[in-house]
């Protein structure tokens, strides 16, 4: 075999190789009209944290974001996304994973995201 046709078996298996997925996040404004909080589920590990404005004196604001805590971390792999209940004075979304059906609610409990375990 020689080296230009080993190079050119190699170059076509990468070509046909599948790339790195990139991450992917669908984002969700959480249903209760009075509170400027937005949720995000990567699409692909069902992690969620939240971000919600928040006022500190002598600025124009601050992004506060809470991390991932229990349960709200990545789950198994999947296709995640968020829903809202469309209750006004509900503060939590709901993480769905699409190909399986199982959900859990999402919601901060002090200074994190935490979720219910996956139901069905």
């Amino acid at each position: 075999m020689t080296a230009h046709f080993r190079f050119t078996i190699l170059a076509a298996f990468l070509a046909g190789a599948p790339c790195a997925r990139a991450a992917s996040y669908e984002f969700l404004a959480a249903p209760q009209t009075d509170l400027n909080r937005i949720y995000r589920v990567d699409t692909a590990t069902g992690e969620v944290i939240a971000c919600q404005y928040g006022f500190k004196e002598g600025t124009i604001g601050v992004t506060l974001c809470y991390a991932a805590g229990e349960g709200a971390g990545a789950q198994g792999a999947g296709e995640y996304g968020l829903i809202s209940s469309r209750h006004e004075k509900e503060a939590g979304v709901f993480r769905v994973e699409k190909r399986s059906g199982s959900m859990s609610i999402c919601y901060v409990l002090r200074e994190n995201v935490v979720c219910t375990p996956q139901a069905k």
